[in-house]
């Protein structure tokens, strides 16, 4: 999997894919610009929630370089997944 982050106001998460493409998981986000992050939460409903674990390196546009990227559960049993720590992160133009 190539493991491109997309982010986009869309109705459904399908509509951020390309042709041929797999979608491993999706959900909301919102910027945290005083902590300088972006806060990725909840879970796709065509998708399900990100799996991470199918990734060893994400594919980031250059917009993003800077802030850091967090995948909050919220479901009382996860901690937070600090993406920026745990995936090797490649910008992109």
């Amino acid at each position: 999997m190539d493991g491109y982050f997309r982010l986009g106001m869309v109705n459904q998460q399908k509509d951020l894919l390309k042709s041929g493409d797999q979608c491993i998981g999706g959900g909301y986000y919102h910027f945290d610009f005083v902590s300088n992050r972006i806060i990725l939460d909840r879970e796709s409903y065509d998708f399900g929630r990100p799996k991470w674990h199918l990734l060893e390196v994400l594919k980031v546009p250059s917009t993003y370089r800077g802030l850091r990227i967090v995948y909050k559960y919220d479901d009382g049993f996860h901690d937070d997944f600090n993406v920026s720590e745990e995936l090797k992160i490649e910008y992109y133009d």
